[in-house]
């Protein structure tokens, strides 16, 4: 699993985020913005959150260091905000921190990554379907010069289906990708040649790695996966199918 801290205090609502993220210090003396367990959007989001972030960064993505963060029952005691009281409460276990980038700048256009680094994060988006990275909401951040990619949760809707549906990765291996909106489409000069490059390094072994980060208690199971690990299953067998299918979601044309 991943690294695991504990909260200390709630510092600040980020209300500008759809399922009300909070900047959290923790006992390792780190600052955080954590994505909460009791949110509308469930626990798949934290999953989708973890799988895309680390396979990002064992693919040489820039993401900042994610952790699993213990919420107590005493944070939410002393929040005067009803909301965030609730949703502290619905949230108590563990939650996603994400390391706070003190500085940080969001992503404008004005300083864009290099031609190799853009298509790598489009390449990435469109492998694991990830259409939350246009210019209403860039997901990117500007620190130390580099650009950061974050917010992935909208990824891997496959597993929104489940348990109405039965797992299908040749599905989701066929589902094209909408690159026209992206944010780095301009930018990105060699999508193909990311893939030649990226895609050979995405193997089961790679794939269970990231998958064994993620909590047994955040993967919920169904009656075609029965347990954690069923779980964890899928979601590699998901993602080996599409990087296996390029013709299919690859944006600009032919692959190598």
């Amino acid at each position: 699993m991943l690294e695991q801290i504990v909260a200390t205090r709630y510092v600040t609502p980020l209300r500008e985020g759809g399922s009300l993220p909070g900047i959290v210090e923790a006992d390792d003396l780190g600052t955080y913005v954590v994505k909460f367990r009791g949110a509308g959007q469930g626990l798949k989001v934290l999953v989708a959150e973890v799988v895309v972030g680390e396979l990002a960064r064992r693919l040489d993505v820039s993401v900042p260091r994610l952790a699993v963060l213990d919420l107590s029952r005493d944070i939410a005691r002393y929040e005067a905000d009803e909301e965030v009281q609730d949703l502290l409460s619905a949230s108590v276990g563990l939650n996603l921190a994400v390391d706070f980038l003190p500085g940080a700048f969001g992503y404008d256009g004005s300083r864009p990554p290099d031609g190799p680094t853009a298509s790598r994060i489009l390449w990435l988006d469109a492998l694991t379907a990830n259409v939350d990275r246009t210019w209403d909401n860039p997901n990117l951040l500007l620190w130390h010069c580099r650009v950061w990619c974050i917010d992935h949760g909208a990824a891997l809707y496959f597993h929104h289906g489940w348990p109405s549906r039965t797992p299908d990765p040749a599905r989701f291996a066929a589902q094209p990708f909408d690159a026209s909106r992206h944010i780095l489409r301009e930018v990105a000069e060699d999508v193909a040649g990311a893939h030649a490059l990226l895609a050979p390094r995405v193997t089961p072994e790679l794939l269970a790695e990231v998958l064994d980060l993620v909590p047994d208690d955040w993967l919920e199971t169904t009656a075609d996966l029965a347990d954690a690990d069923a779980v964890r299953a899928a979601y590699v067998d998901h993602l080996l199918a599409r990087v296996a299918n390029p013709a299919a979601w690859l944006p600009g044309g032919e692959c190598p």
